[in-house]
């Protein structure tokens, strides 16, 4: 049987149009480093990917993000900023926003991928938004990847708050457990009080922990969920990053 063959490490992307998208100049090395998803990278032999530099971006991503809901909200607590934030920053709208320049067209996908729609997926989409990022403030320092991120982002941060209400908390928290290896993601409700007034308290957990990861209340066992889901996303990507940030001084 013939051995299959192995990708072609890329060419120099001509990329002149996704940089005019983007507005920030990248360097060059950096800009064909982000676009390169792991799939790629594997099969052209184990090339260099995007991860670190995704990692990278996540950071940036979330501190400037924080600082502008921290400044733009000075009397809004803690959860409500940490959900505002993760209403921002997940999958979800880093997708849509990298949709909005043709990010997908410009990614380095692998044979499977490519032909089963990667450049479509949220979670490539959104991985390279955050690997981009990271390219940028390589580039150009914090405070020009911070105009980029504004750019790009400020539609939702305008929306922080109705976002953070309206959010498909549900979905969101079962996407980030999945992307996390948290395992399957379960509820627990409780009801009180009268029929006409009663009120339920939801405790969300995920597989992989012994004890709940976040807790709403609400007027029906939707809302209550979705409100656990909420302060549970709003716990995991705290940790995530605390995580993170360790690894990297080690």
């Amino acid at each position: 049987m013939a051995r299959r063959s192995k990708l072609p490490v890329p060419p120099r992307p001509n990329t002149d149009t996704l940089l005019e998208a983007w507005g920030t100049p990248v360097r060059q090395d950096l800009l064909e480093l982000a676009l390169i998803h792991r799939s790629y990278a594997n099969e052209a032999g184990g090339i260099a990917h995007n991860e670190r530099l995704e990692f990278l971006g996540d950071s940036v991503l979330s501190i400037v993000v924080a600082d502008e809901l921290y400044h733009r909200h000075g009397d809004v607590p803690e959860s409500e900023l940490s959900r505002m934030r993760a209403a921002t920053v997940s999958q979800e709208p880093l997708a849509q926003a990298a949709r909005h320049i043709e990010l997908g067209e410009y990614i380095y996908l692998g044979r499977g991928e490519s032909t089963h729609g990667g450049r479509d997926k949220d979670s490539i989409l959104s991985d390279t938004f955050e690997a981009l990022v990271g390219a940028t403030y390589l580039s150009v320092g914090i405070e020009g990847a911070r105009a980029t991120i504004l750019r790009h982002l400020g539609f939702l941060l305008v929306h922080a708050v109705e976002r953070a209400a309206e959010q498909d908390w549900k979905t969101t928290l079962t996407e980030f457990a999945f992307n996390h290896d948290l395992g399957a993601v379960t509820y627990e409700v409780e009801g009180e009080g009268p029929d006409h007034q009663r009120v339920f308290t939801a405790h969300a957990f995920v597989a992989s922990r012994d004890t709940e990861v976040g807790q709403g209340v609400g007027t029906s066992k939707k809302h209550a969920e979705n409100a656990a889901a909420a302060d549970a996303v709003a716990r995991l990507s705290g940790e995530k990053r605390v995580d993170e940030q360790g690894e990297k001084r080690d």
